[in-house]
């Protein structure tokens, strides 16, 4: 199985660099953004064989009881905000018949996936961080919820292209207003990698 690992920043998988070189595991660096993340991996894609794209990274969750620097694994992710606003009532783009906004992930069949905490998923242009949003957020969507600017463009583009795909974030920051002495950056790409590594040694030993 070819297995392609992707990031928006090299230092999400920075400690796994050496591990995936030595294991013959390609990754990809796309940037930060649904744009940069459509382009990149769509490029890669055009010019490479894949049958799981494995994306990981970090974000915020909503949940304040959360663990922070915990990994999660998003099992569906909403392109946030896709639709049209009609005089402050939001029509999702689904309803406007021109596409849709949440898309999931598609592991392969019978593998074994790893037992953490499952997660829906949001993907934003602008990381909340305004109580009155973050009011509405609690209001429209059950925990846990967690916070990215890429997943769903991963899940787009995997569902595009028909191959498998997998998204894991380990949990950096509460979904709450800008609290930099608060986030936990380091915690969260240590433990991502951590299981990110594991989980890469486990396929190579159900191959």
């Amino acid at each position: 199985m070819q297995i392609l690992v992707v990031a928006a920043t090299i230092e999400e998988i920075d400690p796994s660099r050496s591990f995936l070189e030595d294991s013959s595991i390609p990754y990809l660096i796309t940037g930060v953004g649904m744009v940069a993340t459509t382009y990149a991996l769509t490029r890669h894609l055009q010019k490479h064989n894949v049958d799981l794209l494995i994306h990981v990274g970090i974000g915020g969750i909503l949940d304040q009881s959360a663990c922070l620097g915990e990994v999660y694994q998003i099992c569906a992710d909403e392109i946030f905000g896709l639709g049209a606003d009609d005089n402050g009532l939001f029509i999702p783009i689904e309803e406007l018949g021109f596409g849709k906004r949440i898309y999931a992930e598609n592991p392969p069949v019978n593998m074994q996936l790893p037992q953490v905490n499952k997660a829906k998923g949001i993907t934003v242009n602008n990381v909340h961080g305004a109580t009155d949003a973050i009011i509405r957020l609690q209001q429209h969507y059950k925990k846990p919820l967690i916070e990215s600017m890429e997943g769903a463009a991963a899940f787009f583009v995997a569902e595009q292209e028909k191959i498998y795909c997998l998204q894991f974030r380990a949990i950096s920051n509460y979904i709450e207003p800008r609290n930099r002495d608060a986030w936990k950056i380091g915690l969260a790409i240590k433990n991502l990698n951590d299981f990110l590594k594991e989980f890469l040694e486990s396929l190579n030993r159900s191959c």
